[in-house]
């Protein structure tokens, strides 16, 4: 019953850090959105994660793709 709780509460405690980027030290991410001189719309999110959903995503697929048996392309000409 002691495991139960201490995982339930381990649970609550870290589901503070999931934001909309990936898993993070904080709940809300710091954006930095800005014009630059020629007039176009940065907003850059996401650098104080942890662990992102699209890291997430490539590793999940690429553990699949091990598991089925498929082997990685190569990604240009060797020679």
């Amino acid at each position: 019953m002691i495991k139960f709780l201490l995982l339930i509460m381990a649970l609550l405690l870290s589901s503070g850090c999931v934001n909309k980027h990936g898993i993070s030290a904080k709940y809300y991410s710091d954006c930095k959105e800005y014009y630059d001189l020629q007039g176009y719309y940065h907003n850059e999110c996401g650098e104080d994660d942890i662990v992102t959903y699209e890291e997430i995503k490539e590793k999940g697929q690429k553990a699949i793709d091990s598991i089925n048996g498929k082997k990685e392309e190569p990604k240009g000409n060797v020679w």
